[in-house]
């Protein structure tokens, strides 16, 4: 087991969706992350580190894991006295400059978000040894001064996907993406299999709309931006009959609970699943209705990544994020909670300790191996 993460306070959490275009191959994996001390002379001693951040094209207001990714930053400001940096991208072309102008600035760490950075990470990581790099949601870098920074959200997915099953009044169910890469379908993999054991072990009937997991064919708008298309996607879902609809697809999740607000309004009975963060928390509209969210807890790896290196204890062995060890999490039902069968709550804590333990294995070609 690599590079034990040590455990501190959550930061709120939330991903566009999680972005890679090859399955993960990973030699190690994440252990729970320890509780970190902060504040007093250590921090003041810290003064002189620069941490800095590069989004994707998402932004840091997307609701989602450039948002938490940079949540785990200003956290690291807070408890370790260190300055921060940071660039916004607004599109891929504003990759390459955004990195060069943290290398410019003399960061001492450069975390990248999503995996349409790495080609630009592993250049400037090529380039710059001196500096170290974190990247979110990539393991296709192996240089030393690069730590990748990954999830297998197939396991809470596959949570997700049973509640959602044992949940819904219609019997349909749906989940569609941003771009069809495994960062996105890992989560799409997890749903359909939590989807799946529902109906295998209670006799169920429920359809899953927007992918099918045999063939990896499904629903995709084509990018992590068009909230407008999210929406339409979804009014599509809610018209043939779903009434949980889960976007894997960051700010156009956004659309997705515009449409279940208005369905909603409109006598029916819809919700939404989020993605990365506790949409609860912060999605910002419509948490009402939403049932829970498959959680990374991005903001935490982000935090302890810059601790090492700031403790000069920094290593390129990958982080994993599980159920194990927190990485991954399934978010409470908040204000559903009334919604949902007495005993769903209990049947959930018993599948996951049953993945843990690897008495069921929820499988995707995404997952990290």
């Amino acid at each position: 087991m690599k590079n034990s993460l040590r455990k501190i306070s959550r930061g709120t959490g939330l991903s566009a969706a999680v972005l890679g275009v090859s399955a993960l191959v990973l030699s190690g994996c994440g252990a729970p992350p320890a509780e970190e001390s902060s504040g007093g002379s250590s921090a003041a001693a810290n003064s002189d580190y620069l941490g800095c951040i590069v989004s994707d094209s998402g932004g840091f207001d997307d609701r989602s894991f450039n948002q938490s990714s940079y949540e785990g930053l200003k956290k690291a400001e807070a408890d370790l006295g260190i300055k921060i940096n940071q660039a916004e991208s607004q599109a891929e072309t504003d990759f390459g400059p955004n990195v060069d102008q943290m290398v410019q600035a003399g960061c001492n760490l450069t975390v990248t978000v999503g995996f349409l950075l790495a080609d630009t990470t592993k250049a400037a990581a090529e380039q710059n040894t001196e500096a170290n790099f974190a990247i979110v949601d990539d393991n296709s870098i192996d240089l030393p001064n690069v730590k990748p920074i990954i999830y297998d959200t197939a396991q809470a997915a596959f949570l997700a996907g049973y509640a959602a099953a044992a949940t819904s009044e219609t019997g349909k169910v749906a989940t569609f993406g941003g771009i069809n890469i495994p960062t996105v379908t890992i989560f799409m993999d997890g749903f359909a299999d939590g989807v799946k054991y529902f109906n295998e072990e209670t006799g169920g009937d429920v359809q899953l709309l927007g992918w099918d997991k045999e063939s990896q064919n499904g629903t995709f708008v084509g990018n992590f931006e068009d909230a407008a298309a999210g929406k339409t996607n979804t009014q599509n879902f809610i018209n043939e009959g779903a009434d949980i609809i889960m976007p894997v697809a960051g700010p156009v999740g956004s659309g997705t609970l515009d449409a279940v607000i208005e369905a909603n309004a409109g006598g029916k009975d819809v919700k939404a699943i989020w993605v990365d963060s506790d949409g609860y928390e912060t999605a910002g509209k419509g948490e009402e209705f939403i049932l829970t969210s498959v959680m990374k807890l991005m903001g935490d790896a982000v935090e302890d990544v810059i601790s090492t290196d700031v403790e000069g204890t920094f290593d390129n062995s990958p982080y994993v994020g599980t159920l194990e060890n927190g990485g991954v999490a399934l978010a409470p039902f908040h204000d559903q909670e009334a919604n949902v069968p007495a005993d769903l709550q209990v049947t959930l804590d018993g599948l996951k300790e049953q993945i843990i333990s690897g008495e069921i294995t929820v499988e995707s070609a995404a997952s990290p191996k």
